[in-house]
């Protein structure tokens, strides 16, 4: 083993630049390769991140505008939801797949600011069920959510989220001081019975109050903005496009609209949404992969190049060996260690880097942000590649290394003695 070492690193020493250059083949080969994987991981990780606070099995039902004439009626029309709606939605209909009905309405504008004390406010005021909390898993951080008393009761409640309350306490974080409270909502005292988690990456402005509540404080607009609805049963996208045909039919129906009319009404499904990232990522995952293999590839082709000018170089070395008894398993060995020598630490050196760039990636593009309509969607969250898989691509390109040599190797052990003498 000392001698192949000794061999290898005089065959470096003699072609310095030649080696480097080679090397640095390799090393930026696995260099990218990390890079991209780190990169893919924190865009994909910040999508996802956005995503998992949210049920997955959510519909979010919206009016919207007739494309077609139906029965007399022109087209144009902006249809609206009620409270019927979202009680024919409860109906037996859709019971075997429908869970939980939460319309919604929300209010917003300049005359709708939240005082509390000093604190001025402008926020949006949104009327939802007690169901509401279920379907969307909102935290609550102190008191409660809204409940089927405050519904039935009109109660001037409200449900405050957490980054407005820190505005409240002057960021001393003692929500519980806050319950029971009451603040100016508009021209309207509302009892605080709840302090929510703030949405993610957002300015979030939004406070609850029972929709009965908020139906009675603007009289004369029963129309909902939304209906929200939790389902079961549908597994693949053609199970929820089917029962989204069904359902966009029976509400078209309700409303004079013709019934293939898809700008009636338009469904915005969380668990299709989900399950198209899901497949973006894989798609991403593999593409990043390709592009890595395929830089990586370059890097292995120099080393599988610069081994067969070797052995050319050396033709009238090896026939020497032969002919003082070397066997052709001692010259496919040497050479084929000089090719793992090359490629194992030039690419170690390349896989040490590429970890460095991550965790740099990771401080910098991990911990920044950008606004997009009034919320902060991070650029990257965690954009790292395990220790693991950095190793296992790093093995890959020892064993390629070794695939490199093969053919160089192969080639040196056919040489003859008497025409390699000749050589020079």
């Amino acid at each position: 083993m000392r001698d192949i070492l000794l061999e290898i690193w005089e065959s470096v020493r003699r072609n310095k630049l030649r080696t480097c250059l080679t090397g640095f083949a390799v090393s930026w080969g696995i260099l990218m390769l990390v890079i991209l994987l780190g990169a893919g991981n924190g865009v994909m990780n910040s999508t996802m991140g956005n995503m998992e606070e949210i049920a997955s099995n959510i519909m979010e039902i919206y009016p919207g505008r007739t494309s077609k004439p139906y029965e007399g009626l022109k087209e144009g029309r902006w249809l609206r939801l009620t409270e019927k709606d979202a009680s024919f939605m409860e109906g037996n209909a859709f019971s075997n797949v429908i869970d939980r009905v939460s319309p919604s309405k929300s209010l917003e504008g300049d005359s709708y600011k939240l005082t509390y004390g000093k604190t001025k406010v402008s926020v949006y005021v949104k009327g939802v069920g007690s169901d509401y909390s279920n379907i969307n898993k909102v935290e609550i951080y102190a008191g409660r959510f809204l409940n089927k008393n405050d519904e039935d009761q009109l109660r001037k409640v409200v449900i405050v989220p957490s980054n407005i309350a820190d505005r409240m306490l002057d960021g001393r974080g003692d929500y519980n001081s806050l319950i029971g409270r009451r603040v100016k909502v508009g021209s309207f005292s509302f009892k605080i019975v709840g302090i929510r988690k703030s949405f993610e990456n957002q300015d979030d402005r939004q406070l609850f109050i029972p929709l009965s509540t908020l139906m009675r404080l603007a009289p004369g607009n029963i129309y909902l903005s939304s209906i929200d609805i939790s389902f079961h049963g549908l597994k693949t996208e053609q199970q929820n496009k089917d029962f989204e045909t069904k359902l966009k039919r029976a509400l078209n129906e309700r409303h004079m609209a013709a019934p293939d009319d898809e700008s009636a009404f338009w469904i915005w499904n969380r668990f299709t949404m989900a399950m198209q990232i899901e497949k973006g990522r894989s798609i991403l995952e593999i593409a990043l992969w390709i592009i890595g293999i395929f830089t990586l590839m370059s890097g292995i082709v120099g080393v599988s190049n610069i081994m067969l000018i070797t052995v050319k170089e050396r033709t009238h070395e090896f026939g020497i060996r032969k002919a003082i008894g070397a066997s052709p398993w001692a010259i496919i060995k040497l050479i084929i260690s000089e090719s793992v020598a090359i490629t194992a630490v030039f690419g170690y050196v390349g896989m040490v880097l590429g970890l460095l760039v991550c965790e740099i990636m990771d401080k910098t593009l991990g911990a920044s942000s950008m606004e997009i309509f009034d919320a902060s969607i991070k650029i990257m969250d965690n954009p790292t590649v395990s220790v693991g898989t950095a190793v296992g691509v790093t093995a890959v390109l020892i064993i390629a290394g070794t695939l490199a040599g093969l053919i160089p190797a192969r080639k040196a052990a056919k040489v003859r003695p008497i025409e390699s003498l000749r050589a020079d």
